[in-house]
């Protein structure tokens, strides 16, 4: 009977020993080694001045208000206008022809007004003698008065075909600088068509291209000083006025006008100058491409290793592709935080890693 409990007491140890070698070897194959890097700036994060030009606030596109042949143009690009001066012209001749037409058909409807008054004269003076009827008089009556309106009518048209002749004639609305001529002598041009373009030249901006990554560079109110490249020391400040509101998809910047403060006389349109924040830059996240996976509903994610528990947590985040590669992280992660950089796709949440190699950004 002792030799039978023995016997068992050997088989329970033998089944305890097998259980805990199986549990430690599945704890074994659950730590995973992974790469992971130090969520962080790149060590080539772009500068905080930016090239850019001089451009006016306010561009009036000028064009003609009917169709026709222009004849005479007085202005190049580069010319300084003044408010009325003359631009371009229309051939009149067509014009002309219609105020002479209209002239007459003005005159024609004097000279009916004129019967017709006549006939209703005569008419009230046979009735009075019983000579005519009083319908013929009311007929008479009627007569000059639809020959009274069809004066009016006649001398509108004539005061609209003048007045047609005037928009053979463009002129400068404003002082400016002519910065586009979109026509030449011989062309005929459709109504509304934009042939000169006028610069004013009481408001200028210094116009930039920010990364999308700094965001905090194209918000409205940001402060800058811009200086001229060709003469450093003249220098003037100005705030963000106006951002484009999408990134350009081959640089991924975004066009960005900064509104300037009393430019001097040395800031001309075309000017190239150096913008820069008044405020430091806030520098943006990066990480290789390695460490962003992407999820079946084409979303963007990251693994967060725990420093304290060694576990990897899956996380969304917003991105952008950076010019020379990876990704800059627009949301979704902090600076200082430990993400894996390889092997993305095959971890699961909450498996236990090991770090195999440290790199820090």
């Amino acid at each position: 009977m002792m030799h039978k409990g023995a016997l068992a007491l050997l088989c329970l140890a033998a089944i305890s020993l097998s259980a805990c070698s199986k549990a430690e070897e599945q704890a074994q194959q659950q730590v995973r080694p992974v790469l992971s890097v130090i969520a962080g700036p790149r060590a080539a994060e772009p500068g905080s001045s930016f090239a850019g030009t001089v451009e006016a606030k306010l561009n009036i596109d000028i064009g003609f208000r009917l169709l026709g042949r222009i004849t005479t143009r007085m202005v190049d690009v580069g010319d300084v206008v003044h408010a009325g001066q003359v631009l371009m012209t229309l051939d009149t001749t067509s014009l002309d022809l219609a105020v002479r037409q209209a002239q007459a058909d003005l005159a024609s409807a004097k000279a009916k007004l004129e019967l017709a008054e006549v006939n209703a004269r005569r008419q009230e003076a046979l009735l009075k003698t019983q000579a005519t009827t009083k319908e013929r008089l009311e007929e008479a009556e009627q007569t000059a008065e639809a020959a009274e309106a069809t004066l009016r009518q006649k001398e509108a048209d004539l005061t609209k075909a003048r007045e047609q002749t005037t928009y053979a004639t463009i002129v400068a609305e404003t002082d400016g600088v002519v910065s586009a001529v979109n026509a030449e002598v011989g062309q005929v041009v459709a109504a509304g068509q934009a042939v000169v373009t006028v610069a004013r030249l009481e408001a200028l901006d210094a116009v930039i291209d920010i990364p999308d990554t700094l965001k905090t560079l194209q918000s409205v109110g940001t402060e800058y000083e811009v200086a001229l490249l060709s003469n450093p020391q003249v220098k003037v400040k100005g705030r963000v006025r106006e951002a484009a509101p999408e990134a350009d998809p081959v640089t991924r910047t975004r066009r960005t006008k900064i509104a300037l403060d009393n430019p001097g006389s040395a800031f001309r349109l075309g000017s190239t100058v150096m913008a820069q924040p008044v405020e430091p830059v806030a520098a943006s996240i990066w990480l290789p491409d390695t460490a962003v996976g992407t999820a079946k509903d084409s979303s963007r994610f990251v693994w967060v290793i725990d420093p304290a528990t060694s576990g990897a947590t899956r996380r969304a985040v917003e991105v952008s592709p950076a010019a020379d590669g990876g990704f800059d992280i627009l949301s979704g992660l902090k600076a200082g935080e430990r993400v894996a950089s390889a092997g993305v796709n095959s971890l699961t949440d909450n498996q236990i890693v090991s770090l195999t190699d440290e790199t820090a950004q």
